[in-house]
This record gives structure tokens, C-alpha cells and sequence, in this order.
């Protein structure tokens, strides 16, 4: 089971979550320290492998080291992301093809080069979306872009993939993780730290939510899960 954005958050998480079920697990990231620690926490069944989702050699080499480590994949986790919120400006440039590079491309190439893998598999593939791939608003409006693109993506491979290979979206609404303090425009940084540290899910509460929807019988698909803190607006 590879994951994306394994080294900290939602994908460390779910890591924990699937190993407890039985999972071996592979976990991608650019942070290989961090990989690596979280590898040897887990135990024999876990894999660090360096990849960065915006360089899609690294991904081939890391599809590679899964199928002879492991004999191939059936769930591949598309968390890795960016939240670069901030006004739209000239000055947001870079964030905005960044955010496009990591949170769509990024899942996208991922997918492509995994997919023959979870066919073979009979495979399920999570997608880690966003309250906000359902609601724009005032300065998350490329943020709101990508996991509008995510979840219109997702809905189209569930229809072309079924049956062989289960769909699911993730959209989590405010979750504690070290997503606010990668923001760059300092007001906007401060304000979403400041909601993050009031009202907030864990990690570990998306993790859980994750592993129950991909330890379902075959026969069953869970294809959208919108979750949210009690009390966010």
C-alpha cells in the first residue's frame, strides 16, 4: 500500500491505521528521515521510499521498488498537498502552479503509474480531497480549484475503473496537521492557525475513517466521505 505525503499529517496517519490492519505499506515522501523513522516504528512491513509527486521519474523508480519489495499494490493513497491560501495576487504565483503541480498533477501521475499495479491488485484508490473541492471562498479560490479538479477526476475514474477498482474521496474540513504553517501571505497564515488551533480533527480521525472505507467487502464501495469538526462552520 503506497502513500503519498507519508512523512507527517494525514499520510503518517493512515499509514499507522492500515499497518494495524495487516498492511504492508510503503510510504512516499521527499522527507526521508522522516520516512524512514515512521518505517522503522512499523516494522518489518514498511517501506521508505524517496519520491516526490511532482517528478515523475521518482515515481516510476518508487512504482518500481514496490512491486519487487512487495509483488505490486492494491491501495494506493494520494495524500500528498499543499494549502497555500492567500489573495489572489501576482505575488501568489509560485504558490498557485505549486499547489497545481502537487495536489492535482501530482495525484494524477501518481495514479498513472500505479494503475496497472491496483488492476492487478483488484485494488482501491484514495483520494485525499477537501471541504474546499465543495466551497470556494474568498482566498482559497486555486486551493478550491485543485480539489474541485481532484473530486471531478475521481468521479470519472470511478465510473471507468468499477468494478475491478474501488474510488473513494476523502474531504476533510479543518484537521490538525502542518498544513497552515506552509502558507506564505502572513495574514492569511495567521488567521488559518488561529482556526486550526480551535476547531480541528485529527490525523488520526481521518486515518480511521480511511481503513474503514478500504476494509469493506468487495461488494460494497464507499465513494465520497465529507467530514467535518463538530462546530466549523
Amino acid at each position: 500500500m503506497p502513500s503519498s505525503g507519508a512523512s507527517s499529517g494525514i499520510g503518517a496517519a493512515t499509514a499507522r491505521a492500515l499497518a494495524v490492519n495487516g498492511y504492508r505499506v510503503a510510504l512516499l515522501a521527499r522527507r526521508v528521515d522522516r520516512i524512514q523513522a515512521l518505517a522503522d516504528e512499523l516494522g518489518d512491513g514498511a517501506l521508505a521510499v524517496e519520491a516526490d509527486v511532482t517528478d515523475r521519474a521518482s515515481l516510476v523508480a518508487a512504482a518500481e521498488r514496490v512491486k519487487a519489495e512487495f509483488g505490486g499494490t492494491d491501495i494506493l493513497v494520494n495524500n500528498a498537498g499543499m494549502m497555500l491560501l492567500g489573495p489572489f495576487s501576482t505575488e501568489q504565483k509560485d504558490d498557485y502552479r505549486q499547489m497545481i503541480e502537487v495536489n492535482l498533477i501530482g495525484a494524477i501521475t501518481a495514479t498513472e503509474i500505479f494503475l496497472d499495479q491496483l488492476r492487478d491488485g483488484g485494488g482501491d484508490l484514495v483520494n485525499i480531497s477537501s471541504v474546499a473541492g465543495r466551497t470556494a471562498r474568498p482566498g482559497n479560490g486555486v486551493y478550491a480549484a485543485t480539489k474541485w479538479g481532484i473530486n471531478g477526476w475521481s468521479e470519472s475514474l470511478r465510473q471507468e475503473l468499477q468494478p475491478g477498482i474501488r474510488v473513494t474521496v476523502i474531504e476533510p474540513g479543518a484537521v490538525a496537521t502542518e498544513l497552515p504553517s506552509h502558507i506564505t501571505h502572513e495574514q492569511t497564515r495567521a488567521g488559518a492557525e488561529a482556526l486550526y488551533s480551535q476547531v480541528v480533527v485529527t490525523a488520526e480521525d481521518i486515518a480511521e475513517v480511511i481503513a474503514f472505507a478500504v476494509t469493506r467487502p468487495r461488494h460494497l464501495t464507499i465513494n465520497e466521505i465529507l467530514l467535518r469538526p463538530a462546530g466549523q462552520a
